[in-house]
């Protein structure tokens, strides 16, 4: 696509994490970029003060009046999160306006720039977040577009140094939702892990994993692969041809980690590899999962020939994203984590190293469920995922895009769950409770709004004796 016929660009979705990180983009490069979301949110707030106005009606009357009369320099942008009977949509539809979903556009992007593409099923986020600031630290020229808010840059977005003559290196979050990797175009590609997830859109799990096959395709000849030991085992191949195939996992496989020790603010470890062999490595975002991704981040980075010291140093002062085991207080009062996990297998990882970093405390999740057809689909996983925590509070489910399914609620979890308390309780009334029981160590999960809560529960927990 020729941007420079571009006049202004206009987002349906702004807020969501993707879009926005695209939005800054057009943003930055001088197109005037307007949109619509649902609801404000710190995010939305933080685009409008970086001067792009956002609609949060989904009428004719709040689209722009440039926009509604130049089809022809206009481009919108929109992801399947929007729901299918929105006015905004239909309307540019009807009216034969420019649309292209938001992997078509980052797919068009980063189409010309050497291209590093994390996906998996959990952990593609920190991953990519960890590969880019550990190129940046050690002095690469990268530009990333993240499915998270990089607790280093406080952005979603990382923009190259346009005067530098190297080539610039951009690192890509690779979305299987909606098959949105497919329109990549990656040089690298890491593979986190192939888990059944998103059945609404691929039916089956068969179906997802074929979709990954199709993105490791993707991949020129000369292309490099670093994929997680389980997730290679979940594909039904054995043949990548000429491709440069590195396994990764804890404790086996060409890239590995040993000597694992898990601290209550940070984790260390030795990376092995027949090449390379690093001790002693720290990562102040705990985790056994982040140390898992810290192998292919290490790895990518020697890829790229950056040295030993450099290494060390943007591991270290990698600190992670936000909602990504951010921990948000560490004191007498108490000890409260954040995480998005929203999967069975995200949440079993993350509570194993919760229970790690505290094995003598009481752990309490508050788990918020998202999607109707994820929670039905998974059930079980989930019950047995949140048994490991010693008390559970589930919250009712968060549809998103979804209508909801008869006989599919929160409470349809509870029975199966083992933990020695467990209980339903809604979003207004959960403070209350948790003022009652004050836990010693409380993580709340979700990929909801349950990220509405957190401040208030700090606040709540800061005024506790």
């Amino acid at each position: 696509m020729n941007w420079d016929k571009l006049h202004s660009v206009y987002f349906l979705g702004i807020g969501g994490i993707g879009m926005s990180a695209i939005a800054r983009w057009f943003n930055h490069i001088g197109i005037p970029v307007s949109g619509y979301d649902k609801t404000p949110s710190p995010l939305t707030r933080k685009l409008e003060e970086e001067g792009m106005r956002i609609t949060y009606e989904d009428t004719l009357e709040t689209i722009p009046s440039a926009i509604r009369g130049d089809k022809e320099h206009v481009l919108i942008v929109w992801t399947p999160a929007i729901p299918k009977d929105s006015v905004q949509l239909n309307f540019f539809q009807q009216e034969g306006f420019d649309l292209k979903k938001r992997s078509e556009v980052l797919g068009m992007i980063t189409a010309t720039m050497y291209t590093v593409g994390v996906a998996g099923t959990h952990g593609k986020t920190t991953t990519s977040s960890m590969v880019a600031h550990m190129l940046k630290s050690a002095g690469k020229n990268i530009a990333a577009f993240l499915g998270g808010l990089t607790q280093n840059y406080e952005s979603n977005l990382i923009l190259h140094d346009e005067e530098n003559e190297e080539q610039p290196i951009v690192v890509v979050e690779a979305d299987e939702f909606d098959r949105s990797f497919l329109r990549l175009h990656p040089n690298v590609a890491v593979v986190t892990s192939v888990d059944a997830d998103h059945l609404d859109i691929y039916g089956d799990a068969q179906e997802l994993t074929r979709n990954f096959e199709q993105y490791i395709d993707l991949l020129p000849e000369d292309g490099v692969l670093f994929i997680q030991k389980n997730a290679l085992q979940k594909l039904n191949r054995n043949d990548f041809g000429s491709l440069t195939l590195r396994q990764y996992g804890l404790g086996e496989g060409a890239v590995r980690a040993e000597n694992i020790k898990a601290g209550i603010a940070s984790f260390e470890f030795d990376y092995v590899s027949e090449e390379k062999i690093l001790k002693g490595l720290i990562l102040r975002v705990p985790g056994f999962h982040n140390v898992e991704n810290a192998l292919a981040s290490v790895s990518i980075a020697l890829h790229f020939g950056v040295s030993e010291e450099a290494i060390r140093k943007g591991l270290e002062t990698f600190k992670g994203v936000k909602r990504r085991f951010e921990i948000k207080r560490q004191d007498e009062k108490g000890v409260f984590i954040d995480d998005y996990a929203h999967h069975p297998e995200e949440i079993r990882a993350f509570l194993k190293s919760v229970k790690a970093m505290y094995p003598e405390q009481k752990l309490t999740a508050v788990f918020q469920p998202h999607l109707y057809t994820r929670t039905r689909d998974f059930a079980d996983g989930f019950s047995e995922a949140l048994s490991l925590a010693d008390e559970v509070i589930l919250l009712d489910i968060y549809p998103a895009r979804e209508l909801p399914i008869d006989g599919v609620n929160a409470a349809m979890l509870l029975e199966k769950i083992s933990a020695p308390q467990k209980s339903l309780h809604s979003k207004e009334d959960l403070l209350g409770y948790l003022d009652k029981q004050r836990p010693a160590v409380l993580v709340t999960l979700g990929a909801g709004d349950i990220d509405r809560l957190v401040e208030p529960i700090n606040n709540l927990i800061a005024q506790w004796d």
